[in-house]
């Protein structure tokens, strides 16, 4: 009869350790989600400003159409991306291109100095500021979560249950360009 109280209650204590391990997975990915839920109204704001930029950047550079071309299909493809790993790939791919521009408009002092550029500039650089504050937050929450997923005894239930380790909100291409050290020439 002990004996069978004993297996009871140790029983009793898997239990009580696999759900808490469960909701503690639950809670991971939902913070995870809903920071990226805070990034979404950043990027909100960023692809509605967009097609302003491109049209006020054509009025200067209309021979520039193939940076143009890509900053709308880059665009295009980060507002119809669904998942938040897709969203992921197409805003560095979005960032990517939006750096193309800035090299392109160095080219057109005039551009520089029109004041509906500049105001768009300044709105973007705002937007892109909040940006990387958001995806600090969702880094974080997702660093929280995928160290859950892949630490013992956590990880058994993770797997049980499907959670993975998850994507990070990082700089993608534009990485490469920021581990170069500037080139400096007189």
């Amino acid at each position: 009869m002990t004996t069978l109280l004993i297996l009871l209650g140790v029983l009793a204590i898997l239990v009580i350790w696999a759900v808490s391990k469960y909701n503690l997975l639950v809670k991971l990915r939902n913070n995870r989600e809903n920071a990226f839920a805070d990034i979404d109204v950043q990027l909100k704001q960023r692809h509605d400003l967009i097609p302003q930029l491109v049209s006020t950047v054509k009025g200067y550079a209309s021979h520039e159409k193939e940076t143009l071309d890509r900053i709308v299909s880059a665009r295009s493809g980060a507002v119809n991306a669904n998942s938040i790993d897709e969203k992921i790939v197409a805003e560095n791919a979005l960032t990517s291109a939006l750096a193309g521009l800035k090299v392109t408009v160095e080219r057109y002092p005039d551009l520089k100095a029109n004041t509906n550029f500049m105001q768009l500039q300044e709105e973007i650089s705002d937007i892109e500021n909040k940006l990387a504050a958001v995806r600090r937050f969702f880094n974080s929450a997702t660093k929280e979560l995928n160290t859950a997923v892949e630490m013992f005894p956590s990880n058994i239930i993770a797997g049980m249950f499907g959670f993975r380790k998850e994507m990070m909100f990082d700089l993608g291409e534009e990485r490469k360009t920021l581990e170069q050290a500037p080139q400096i020439s007189f």
